[in-house]
């Protein structure tokens, strides 16, 4: 007498994954729109004169002040975003070092960029464009964490879902090299701390991974299939 095997389907519960990718995507984009579109003039960079830095945070605080809470915002849909993909990593039986990787990259990525807009909050507080010196530890600080120290990290996110995820066959080929190429330009990108030059890789690596969060929403299994004996 021999077994007859049946077919079990199991689903991963959590929050969508496309949800997550959306909210944070769209709470990013927003900031950016909200900067550009409310003070008309480009975003301060690191490098622009202390002078021109200083018009800018006393001209437009009550813009920084949105963006800053949109950035903020956006920090935490990525910070789950990261820790339900590595779930669902492990819940297909994907046990490797990359998960782990993937799982470091995603939550300092998030504290990255919600450090960010904590910092550029500080920015539109009265009296600190008034202080060369405080304006300009804050301004460093809030590009520091959420250029450089945003990406880099998201970099590991992208490398360390995308490495397991071609070899287990869990998502389209493509999606997986798109994020391996992503992740490598981002990890590039932190040569922008010893070369100004470089920094032009920051968005070559992050809006590119955007796409990316959204294609492993859409791509990675939320089932997977166990077979056993029928009771």
């Amino acid at each position: 007498m021999t077994d007859v095997e049946t077919t079990r389907t199991h689903k991963h519960r959590s929050p969508p994954l496309l949800l997550l990718a959306i909210i944070h995507v769209g709470l990013v984009i927003c900031g950016i729109a909200t900067q550009s579109l409310r003070s008309g003039v480009p975003y301060p960079t690191p490098y622009d004169g202390v002078q021109q830095l200083q018009q800018y945070y006393a001209q437009f605080p009550d813009v920084m002040r949105i963006v800053s809470f949109l950035q903020f915002g956006a920090s935490i849909p990525l910070g789950l975003f990261s820790v339900v993909i590595v779930s669902r990593l492990l819940f297909h039986g994907v046990r490797v070092a990359g998960v782990h990787i993937a799982l470091f990259g995603g939550i300092a990525s998030a504290v990255f960029l919600g450090a960010s807009g904590l910092a550029t909050w500080t920015l539109s507080q009265s009296g600190v464009a008034a202080d060369a010196g405080a304006m300009r530890v804050a301004q460093l600080a809030a590009f520091a964490t959420g250029a450089f120290g945003t990406v880099t990290t998201m970099g590991l996110l992208l490398a360390g879902v995308s490495v397991p995820s071609l070899a287990f066959r869990l998502m389209p080929r493509w999606v997986c090299l798109f994020g391996l190429v992503v992740a490598a330009v981002a990890e590039i990108s932190v040569l922008g701390m010893l070369w100004p030059s470089a920094s032009f890789f920051l968005p070559l690596a992050r809006f590119p991974a955007f796409l990316w969060l959204i294609a492993t929403s859409l791509t990675m299994p939320k089932t997977r299939v166990q077979m056993g004996p029928a009771r």
